[in-house]
């Protein structure tokens, strides 16, 4: 909740810390931003407009794909990663950047008793989610593009999977000893699905524009990456194709049509990469 993780968090106008004062969290400065009935609270940036991020269609798809539990493999691997990470430290601040529903974050608090976690997205749907993924995650709403409203140094561990990164601002607000989790898709993760359904292509180039936005900040430690093979129905591919990037584009109408003529169940790759960087000194 997020009594757990004010402590760790910056106005988004000042920089000052807050602090909870009834139903708000409030800044020294006299800056004040109502926590929501639902558990979460907006930190938005002026200039950026409230209700953008994934909408409702695409949180309601995400929920009901990642409870299949297709998924869960990613979900352990950044789970024993987050516990090697911070072996021997008994307590902390977890910081995920694109939290989205809070999925992974909650994995990854199960494996840190005494840790806490704030779930970062733009996405209100998923902010009121994420609130009720774990009893110690705080949701915040913001931008992650824009200055992250968390306080210098203040997360022991980062992760952002599948999701924006800027590399100065996850520099900027982890510890000098904490450690970056990143979860990326290998070139062929969801392969059998990007023409049938035309879904968005995974970059070639992406690790070399990994490498340019997160190289002057942050330094690779390790990576490992995780394959496998999901049998999925039709059920569960409609909810996969609709929950990520590609429902901003493509007509319901036609992809219905073409995850009727794929066969059931269908294989499909499951490949992504974790990587652990640490700040650069």
């Amino acid at each position: 909740m997020l009594d757990d993780v004010v402590g760790n968090l910056q106005c988004p106008h000042c920089g000052n810390g807050l602090t909870r004062t009834g139903g708000s969290l409030r800044c020294p400065a006299g800056h004040s931003f109502d926590i929501a009935r639902q558990g979460y609270v907006s930190l938005l940036q002026r200039g950026v407009a409230g209700g953008a991020g994934d909408t409702a269609a695409m949180v309601r798809a995400r929920r009901e794909f990642l409870a299949t539990g297709h998924f869960a493999p990613i979900a352990a691997a950044l789970a024993d990663a987050a516990a090697a990470s911070v072996a021997g430290r008994s307590s902390g601040c977890v910081v995920d950047v694109g939290a989205g529903t809070g999925y992974y974050l909650a994995a990854v608090l199960a494996r840190l008793p005494g840790h806490a976690g704030v779930a970062l997205d733009l996405s209100t749907h998923a902010l009121r989610v994420a609130a009720r993924a774990h009893p110690r995650i705080g949701a915040v709403g913001c931008d992650a593009w824009r200055p992250l409203p968390v306080a210098d140094s203040a997360a022991d561990l980062l992760l952002n999977v599948f999701a924006p990164r800027d590399g100065a601002e996850l520099r900027r607000i982890l510890r000098p000893d904490g450690r970056l989790l990143l979860v990326t898709p290998a070139a062929d993760h969801l392969s059998e699905l990007t023409e049938p359904l035309g879904l968005l292509h995974v970059d070639m180039r992406k690790r070399d524009r990994l490498a340019g936005k997160l190289g002057p900040h942050l330094e690779l430690i390790g990576e490992r990456e995780h394959r496998g093979v999901m049998s999925l129905d039709k059920a569960a591919v409609a909810a996969l194709t609709a929950m990520g990037p590609t429902a901003w584009h493509a007509r319901p109408d036609t992809t219905a049509r073409l995850i009727a003529l794929l066969p059931e169940p269908v294989a499909v790759t499951l490949a992504v990469t974790v990587s652990v960087l640490r700040p650069r000194r």
